[in-house]
């Protein structure tokens, strides 16, 4: 498996496009984006378990009921959440897309992101699809990546090619994500395109997975949003032997997915609103798969801890207060920590005690943009993974005027 070029138009018979609309007011910002692919693809999705959920979730679950799909279009700058015609709005894109497209209204996957209860026009859509589908390219991956940026500073886009039956096969992505994010489908959007042959059921069953162990395992802020959501497509063009079952293929396939997803969650992670540094918590040695990642997320969700790595301060204690405030199986009297960075790590509690360290050491460490968080539970034998970031004066700037 290599990295490449090309994010969403990387596989092949994907082409993708982004414009600006004028649902945003800055008409420097594309704030309208659509995939499409040239044959009928398996999809797959997973969504936000905020009870309170975007308009284009229930309609993009009605139209994935029979697991297929052949576009995606998403709008940026407005939520489409909480509106009392927001599915109707969804589903008049759905419907000017599809026409434009000459394929059927229900092959569409829908998505919105941006300022929750806020009024959706559908005239921005009425005046710019015919634009937007006119603009469709090969090579447009990182326009319709724009065109869903809210907050973001920089683009998620990335691309996989790897080997199944002697077929060269790919896997692309764009994300968006930077604040309101929180597990369980932590306001986030991935959209993933594949050209490897996948049984819809398997597809299914690979992305639940593949999506537990990243993307729910990423939090900025604690928030979960209302509009979360990743959808894969897969239209076959490789030409490998369709996977039907979870056998070396799938294995194969799976860590691709696991690959991009891992570059998007971190992407996400290190782009949080105002972030100065990626926090990445490491467990391992607990007793159970559910124990280590109950303790990852409580560590990287800490508001005090985010704010001691804002600080460069080794605050190892905020580390066991979160990992005391968890419910996970644990003998706190084992418990070792050490912190981490490119420029060395440090050890600095052990035993579920503090031990003594060069607060000289760890400023250096701490000064870097990526930090390890090393949790030995020494309780058994297994292991999980957490992103986040630090807690800056910024994200409360940002989010203090996020609607104004």
């Amino acid at each position: 498996m290599k990295e490449i070029q090309g994010g969403v138009c990387a596989p092949l018979g994907f082409k993708a496009a982004g414009i600006h609309c004028g649902i945003r007011k800055n008409k420097s910002k594309k704030d309208l984006a659509l995939i499409v692919s040239d044959v009928m693809c398996h999809a797959a999705s997973t969504y936000t378990l905020n009870k309170v959920k975007g308009a284009p979730i229930a309609v993009t679950k009605q139209h994935l009921l029979n697991g297929e799909a052949k576009a995606i279009i998403c709008n940026s700058g407005n939520a489409n959440t909480c509106n009392p015609d927001g599915e109707e709005i969804a589903n008049k894109v759905c419907a000017l897309c599809a026409k434009e497209l000459n394929i059927n209204e229900n092959d569409i996957i829908v998505a919105s992101t941006g300022v929750i209860g806020q009024p959706l026009d559908i005239t921005p859509f009425e005046n710019h699809m015919t634009e937007l589908v006119q603009v469709l390219q090969d090579n447009g991956s990182s326009d319709a990546c724009e065109g869903i940026m809210t907050t973001d500073t920089v683009k998620k886009e990335y691309a996989v090619e790897f080997e199944l039956d002697g077929k060269t096969c790919h896997i692309g992505a764009i994300a968006k994500g930077s604040g309101m994010i929180h597990p369980n489908m932590a306001t986030m959007l991935a959209f993933v395109t594949t050209d490897v042959n996948i049984s819809k059921e398997i597809l299914n069953e690979v992305v639940h997975e593949v999506v537990d162990d990243t993307f729910n395992m990423v939090s900025v802020d604690g928030d979960t949003s209302t509009n979360d959501m990743l959808s894969v497509m897969a239209n076959g063009l490789a030409g490998n032997h369709q996977i039907i079952e979870k056998d070396g293929n799938y294995e194969i396939f799976k860590e691709a997915l696991m690959s991009i997803c891992t570059s998007l969650s971190k992407g996400i992670a290190k782009d949080g609103e105002g972030a100065t540094k990626l926090l990445t918590c490491h467990v391992e040695n607990a007793c159970t798969v559910k124990d280590a990642k109950i303790v990852a997320k409580s560590v990287i969700t800490s508001s005090l801890f985010k704010a001691a790595m804002f600080g460069k301060d080794a605050n190892w204690g905020r580390i066991l207060c979160a990992i005391g405030y968890c419910d996970a199986n644990y003998d706190v009297d084992k418990i070792e920590v050490s912190l981490a960075s490119h420029t060395g790590q440090i050890l600095v509690c052990q035993n579920g005690r503090g031990y003594l360290f060069d607060e000289n050491e760890a400023l250096k460490i701490l000064s870097e943009d990526e930090i390890d968080i090393l949790i030995n539970l020494h309780d058994g034998s297994s292991s999980a993974t957490a992103w986040g970031c630090d807690l800056t004066y910024d994200y409360v700037k940002i989010n203090g005027d996020y609607r104004t």
